[in-house]
């Protein structure tokens, strides 16, 4: 469920960006371009009409940042907007039992419904149509690596997660194992993408068509049926509504946390905490994201700013909480909280106000309380009443607006066991929801932590 959206600006860089490739690339709305057409009649030897539809993608670029391997620091680079030419030359059209299969939904997780939870949607590249099953395991082990990390861990109850099923007519991703490898694909992923092996690209356009399948998608994730390591993620303005997309090889051990880096941004709204030296000293007004400040510990505790409630507290990153030069690119001007969290090198946590950066997000597209019974409509005073509150959540029940302290927690009551009366009137039950997580600490994040429904009773 899409509740609210959050821009994420940053200066000096021309297009939005964040981590990539082996890291995650962050692309502007701007970029999002039409799906690269096939030419039949071309010639697939043409080095010349290669060369030219090439540069004639880069000049529609992305603004990209790559890592080289797990735990490698990003550079800056730009790649294509479309997939290149010569990659979806020999594209031939699926046959009609293919197209059958073509874009059909599945469900890997179900825990509400998609106006109550947070839906990710897996989407396979490379995968053929007899090999729809490897994708739908690929996409289950994936979320179980990503839902392993904090705060997702605590909070998998959050998340529905579905499958879109994107019929390649090759197995494999162009580029994998060599950069001469072609592969015909549905989204066109690639590595070597703008001559830099690790960064996975796809045609975003493409991604688009096949998510808006899916109900309400949240968050994208592309797996390219792949056991080499790499991966992007594109920050952007999308017509389906989602927060970003995030690609991933299917099946290196790594490549999970490229996703999980990426939902830094797109779902954390957090900034990149590493940096390049040649950027200088920041001169700027105060940065928007919650991960980064022009002052020090001092002052962020002086003038109670951003993450100041945990300045002093051991993270779960290593360290302590404090203010720590260097983020958002530039090696002077700017400080984030932690010396080493995800948002600067892969493989590590999230620093505690990154977990509760991204415990808001979560809650901008869930809810605390969530319920498959109707409320548009009167239930019976004999009808059960069925909710879902996350783990550790508090859960009250009222009756009339007076509370009914024994029911207090119970996920699954009815009115008449509550205690309404059967006397021909009309009345009401109220279920409240509250995620006391100590997580969280700043109030006006705590107000995202609480939900409420209400039911009218007949008898």
């Amino acid at each position: 469920m899409r509740r609210r959206i959050r821009s994420r600006i940053r200066s000096r860089i021309p297009l939005r960006t964040a981590a990539v490739a082996g890291g995650i690339a962050l692309a502007a709305a701007a970029a999002m371009t039409a799906p690269a057409t096939a030419s039949p009649g071309a010639s697939g030897s043409a080095a010349a009409a290669d060369a030219a539809s090439d540069a004639a993608s880069s000049r529609r670029a992305l603004d990209v940042e790559y890592f080289t391997g797990p735990g490698g620091h990003p550079r800056h680079t730009e790649v294509p907007a479309s997939t290149p030419e010569r990659l979806t030359r020999a594209a031939r059209s699926l046959s009609a039992k293919e197209a059958a299969a073509d874009g059909q939904v599945g469900s890997v997780v179900d825990n509400g419904t998609t106006a109550d939870k947070l839906d990710v949607v897996f989407i396979g590249d490379g995968y053929t149509s007899g090999q729809q099953e490897d994708f739908h395991a690929d996409a289950r082990s994936k979320w179980e690596q990503m839902s392993a990390v904090q705060p997702y861990a605590s909070y998998k109850d959050l998340f529905n997660v579905w499958t879109v099923d994107a019929v390649s007519n090759q197995s494999g991703v162009s580029g994998d194992p060599s950069k001469d490898v072609v592969k015909d694909t549905a989204l066109g992923s690639y590595f070597w993408c703008d001559d830099i092996e690790r960064l996975l690209c796809v045609d975003t356009a493409k991604v688009e068509s096949y998510a808006a399948k899916a109900p309400q998608a949240d968050l994208v994730v592309v797996l390219s049926n792949s056991t080499k390591y790499g991966g992007a993620g594109y920050t952007l303005t999308s017509q389906v509504g989602h927060d970003g997309i995030a690609t991933a090889a299917s099946d290196h051990p790594d490549s999970d946390q490229i996703a999980v880096h990426e939902t830094g941004h797109s779902l954390g709204k957090l900034a990149d905490e590493y940096f390049y030296p040649e950027y200088g000293t920041y001169t700027g007004a105060e940065p928007g994201e919650s991960n980064a400040t022009k002052l020090s510990a001092a002052q962020l505790t002086a003038q109670q700013k951003k993450w100041y409630r945990w300045i002093g507290q051991t993270s779960p990153d290593g360290g302590t909480v404090g203010a720590y030069e260097g983020g958002r690119y530039y090696p002077k001007g700017i400080n984030r909280p932690t010396d080493n969290s995800i948002m600067r090198t892969l493989g590590r946590e999230y620093s505690l106000p990154g977990r509760e950066a991204m415990i808001a997000g979560f809650y901008s597209h869930a809810t605390a309380l969530s319920s498959r019974t109707a409320t548009a409509t009167a239930v019976k005073r004999s009808a059960g009443i069925e909710v879902d509150v996350p783990k550790g959540a508090s859960l009250k029940w009222y009756v009339d607006g007076a509370e009914v302290t024994a029911a207090n927690g119970k996920t699954s009551v009815t009115p008449a066991g509550l205690g309404v009366p059967s006397d021909g009137a009309s009345h009401k039950v109220t279920a409240k929801a509250t995620d006391g997580t100590s997580a969280v600490k700043d109030p006006a994040l705590r107000k995202l932590l609480s939900d409420s429904r209400t039911w009218k009773v007949t008898n």
